[in-house]
C-alpha cells in the first residue's frame, strides 16, 4: 500500500481548505539577460544534429534576447528618472512648511531649510532635525512674517 506525501494525506496536520498561499514570490532578478544567454547557447551546444533548430526559431530567440535586453535598459532609466524626480520635487521644498509624523506617531510642522541627499533618499532639514522626504504628509507656503 502507498502512503500519502507528508502534509497532502488525511492524517497530516495542514488541511488543504484552510491553507492559504502566498501571492508573490520573492526572486532575486534571477530572469536575466545572462540567463537568457546561457540557456540560448547551451541549446546550441546540445542541440540534435540531425535535426537543428530551425533558422525561424533561432531569430525568434535572438529577438527574444535582444527584448530582454532592451527591457532591462528601459527598467534601468526609469530609475534613474524616479530617482531625479525625487530630487526635484525634494529641492523644491526648500523654504515651505511642511508636517510630518514623527517616530512617536505625532505631526510635527516646520520649515524646510535644507534638503540633503543620501543613499536612503532624499531628507528634509527642518529646524536641524532631518526628516526622510517620505515622512512628509503636507506642503505649503511658508506664512509671510
Amino acid at each position: 500500500m502507498t502512503e500519502p506525501i507528508g502534509g497532502v494525506g488525511a492524517g497530516s496536520a495542514v488541511n488543504p481548505a484552510t491553507s492559504s498561499a502566498t501571492s508573490t514570490v520573492a526572486r532575486d532578478n534571477s530572469n536575466n539577460k545572462d540567463m537568457f544567454l546561457q540557456l540560448l547557447v547551451a541549446q546550441m551546444r546540445y542541440q540534435d544534429p540531425n535535426n537543428p533548430a530551425s533558422t525561424t526559431e533561432f531569430m525568434s530567440q535572438t529577438a527574444t534576447f535582444t527584448q530582454v535586453e532592451k527591457l532591462e535598459e528601459l527598467a534601468t532609466q526609469n530609475a534613474e528618472l524616479l530617482t531625479l524626480q525625487r530630487s526635484l520635487s525634494a529641492g523644491a521644498l526648500v523654504g515651505h512648511t511642511v508636517s510630518w509624523t514623527d517616530a512617536t506617531g505625532g505631526t510635527k510642522t516646520g520649515t524646510v531649510g535644507s534638503v540633503r541627499f543620501g543613499g536612503d533618499g532624499p531628507t528634509a532639514v527642518i529646524d536641524g532635525e532631518e526628516v526622510p522626504y517620505g515622512r512628509l504628509t503636507e506642503v505649503s507656503l511658508a506664512a509671510d512674517d
